[in-house]
């Protein structure tokens, strides 16, 4: 079979304007919480796409690990390429991917360093292991497997199991200023409903051409 002949038409639900939430993120929370009772795999996982000071835009997979009002907050190596690409232009894009229920949700909007504390308390929630992980690697720049393993033993042999949290990590958030809910439909007449920030701080919906 030829890649042009994979494809699949989408008919598992509709996303119409008069059952949608009147905030981005109540509905938002709706499908998410609808992907984990459908036991999407990494449900969590966003693709987080940035761009250079050059222009050149880049995109990696990344776990988001809390969203509300504010927005949607990750956590990394300061120093990694997505780290200096927001460093560079603090604005980015999200997309959400859940393939069994034929839905994506796409989030852009401006990005900033979530609190100190904040990063401290998800620092320390995290496995012993991924904690001595962010001491050993020196994220997006060349290295050997010998390498990492030695600094991942040296950072043990420091720290034992009480790492702190390196200077160079931690979390950003993603204020949003744009929605958009994407819904699969037969012979690719799909649903999408966006949603922007109207002049008075609310919410507009517009229904978007498939």
């Amino acid at each position: 079979m030829s890649v042009s002949d994979l494809r699949q038409d989408y008919a598992r639900s509709v996303l119409l304007e008069e059952a949608a939430a009147p905030s981005p993120f109540e509905q938002f929370n709706l499908w998410f919480a609808e992907a984990l009772d459908a036991k999407v795999p990494e449900p969590n996982a966003m693709t987080l796409a940035t761009v250079d000071a050059a222009g050149q835009p880049s995109a990696r997979i990344v776990l988001v690990k809390g969203y509300d009002e504010r927005g949607f907050a990750f956590f990394t190596n300061y120093e990694s390429r997505k780290g200096a690409d927001l460093l560079a232009n603090p604005r980015a894009a999200l997309l959400f991917f859940w393939q069994p229920l034929e839905r994506q949700v796409r989030i852009e909007g401006r990005v900033e360093r979530v609190a100190p504390e904040e990063s401290d308390a998800y620092y320390q929630s995290r496995p012993l292991g991924s904690r001595l992980g962010a001491w050993a690697s020196q994220q997006s720049q060349p290295i050997t497997r010998t390498e990492l393993e030695a600094r991942e033993q040296a950072a043990r042999d420091r720290y034992g199991d009480q790492p702190p949290r390196p200077p160079y990590w931690g979390g950003y958030r993603l204020a949003p200023t744009v929605f958009e809910f994407w819904q699969g439909r037969p012979s690719r007449l799909h649903d999408r409903l966006r949603y922007r920030r109207g002049d008075d701080g609310g919410w507009i919906i517009d229904r978007l051409s498939p």
